[in-house]
């Protein structure tokens, strides 16, 4: 499995790493057009993400708009919705504003709060379908 983590701070960066680098090859973006960058030559490279964990606040390119530019970039290249990405916020936000920005408006998969927990990212993988058992 391919998964791509987006994060501008090097600590949480790296940490998202450390939690996930045994489930797949790890990708790392630290900011939003980097994001984009790497979304795209996946696709070009015929082995697209299939999680990406994505922070909110972050230069260049917010992570409610990278969102919003991947599911887009999806539908026009004929994604069907069960093989879209599966996209998991991962923000010091938890505003029921960001909250509906990112579900409703960006078509996130899930949405946790800093500071990630290992047992909590896990048991959001298995509900997103992303690792079984």
């Amino acid at each position: 499995m391919r998964i791509l983590i987006v994060e501008d701070d090097f600590t949480s960066r790296r940490l998202m790493h450390k939690l996930l680098e045994n489930l797949g090859e790890c990708d790392l973006a630290v900011n939003g057009a980097e994001a984009v960058a790497a979304f795209e030559a996946a696709h070009r490279d015929g082995r697209p993400y299939r999680l990406i964990c994505l922070d909110i606040m972050m230069p260049e390119m917010d992570g409610q708009d990278v969102l919003k530019l991947i599911r887009r970039r999806e539908g026009e290249l004929g994604v069907a919705p069960r093989h879209e990405a599966r996209v998991i916020m991962t923000t010091a936000l938890d505003q029921p504003r960001d909250v509906v920005e990112a579900f409703y408006r960006g078509g996130c998969t899930d949405y946790l709060v800093k500071p990630i927990d290992k047992k909590t990212l896990l048991e959001k993988l298995r509900e997103c379908k992303v690792i079984v058992g």
